[in-house]
């Protein structure tokens, strides 16, 4: 539960400064949270599913070019699912570029059953990440990113993550209802049976001057070895921007 009160710290800390000022911030630490109800919860990596309704929850303190990117989720259970904690550094910080390196040092839980009894398995990851986003127009964007994952104990696994991501925000429907959508094209190589390309969409739908967002995203599989076959998953669910 150490997880749960460092983010109740976190999310205390990032509401006080979320109220000041704009042009008193300017060179301050900024702080933006998010927390979500997913009806199915789908990773960061979205060929990974929780398979069963998760509360994610992520925070990002920026500070000119350095951010801290945590992310905490868990199931309905209360019981974690993964915890990530991503430090980035923006390289390139230009207008219509951005270039970004990063680390995650992060916790995955997997549940193993034992009769009458289940048993959280923690597993460490150590990721390291390069990014490219470019901005085609004040609406429309691109992200190409990176991800070597090195799993830290016996058993665990290794491997690459590509993505090639396009985002279009801000559309307007009507006078009170913004839309933005996007998608991702992703290939992983990881240790084992576990290639595949895969294509995630997305949207959501928010009102006007409401901190809440509907979205709804899906993931289907193109070409796989991975056993039993990821399929078509799909997750909708409602978030809080704070």
């Amino acid at each position: 539960m150490r997880g749960a009160f460092f983010f109740l710290f976190v999310f205390s800390v990032t509401t006080g400064l979320s109220q000041e000022k704009a042009d008193s911030v300017k060179n301050r630490l900024k702080a933006e949270a998010s927390v979500s109800i997913n009806s199915n919860g789908i990773a960061s990596i979205p060929a990974f599913s929780l398979g069963d309704p998760a509360i994610i929850a992520s925070v990002s303190l920026k500070k000119n070019r350095f951010s801290y990117d945590p992310v905490l989720a868990y199931g309905f259970d209360m019981r974690p699912w993964f915890i990530d904690n991503w430090l980035h550094y923006r390289i390139i910080r230009k207008k219509d570029l951005e270039i970004r390196t990063g680390v995650n040092f992060s916790t995955f839980f997997t549940k193993n059953k034992f009769q009458d009894k289940t048993i959280l398995q923690a597993d460490r990851y150590l990721a390291f990440e390069i990014a490219a986003l470019y901005r085609v127009s004040e609406k429309t964007s691109l992200t190409l990113m990176y991800w070597n994952d090195r799993g830290q104990e016996e058993g665990t696994i290794k491997g690459h993550f590509f993505s090639l991501a396009g985002d279009i925000n801000d559309i307007r429907a009507g006078e009170s209802i913004v839309l933005s959508a996007g998608a991702q094209l992703f290939y992983i190589n990881y240790d084992g049976s576990n290639d595949g390309l895969f294509i995630s969409p997305r949207i959501s739908a928010s009102a006007v001057r409401l901190p809440f967002d509907l979205f709804l995203q899906a993931t289907q599989v193109i070409s796989s070895n991975i056993e039993p076959d990821p399929g078509f998953k799909w997750n909708i669910g409602l978030a809080c921007n704070l």
